[in-house]
């Protein structure tokens, strides 16, 4: 079984969460049994576990839970996927929330055999965002997928966080 990853970008505007469903379902109903692992951010990485589960697939999440923020299993939403995970590993690293964020986008790498990127290719980004998780799946040999339908768009972002 092929294990696929997730990374990708939090803000789409619409009619981008659309067209990102549309191609991944498209992906993975390519894929026997689709197996997934996820971060379960906003955006993309809910979009992936959506399809997921339009494929019949099941998929595990790597979930960042950083020490300065509220419980993330407060968002309903985000309970319901948990409910659905096969299995939920939590990642609390201490120091800023990125660190969380790292460190989790990191492990989705490892554990997975293909990463599909829903990025418009921008290298700008925080820790542990698209940019820096496609590089550490290009630099482990891993193979990525990128995904940016046409007629795509992001949304506000917020500023960077220097990376180092």
């Amino acid at each position: 079984m092929t294990t696929i990853g997730i990374t990708g970008h939090i803000r789409l505007r619409p009619p981008t969460p659309r067209l990102v469903l549309a191609e991944l379902v498209r992906l993975l109903s390519a894929q026997p049994a689709p197996h997934g692992v996820t971060c379960l951010a906003e955006g993309s990485d809910r979009l992936f576990a959506e399809a997921l589960q339009a494929c019949g697939g099941t998929f595990d999440v790597v979930l960042p839970v950083p020490a300065d923020l509220p419980d993330p299993e407060s968002d309903r939403e985000l309970r319901s996927l948990l409910a659905s995970a096969r299995d939920v590993t939590r990642v609390a690293e201490p120091g800023p929330p990125e660190a969380s964020y790292e460190i989790a986008s990191s492990i989705v790498v490892e554990r997975c055999d293909l990463l599909i990127a829903v990025w418009d290719g921008t290298s700008a980004g925080v820790r542990g965002g698209t940019a820096e998780t496609v590089a550490w799946a290009r630099a482990m040999d891993k193979p990525v997928q990128v995904v940016w339908p046409a007629g795509a768009r992001r949304g506000v972002t917020v500023a960077p966080v220097p990376v180092g």
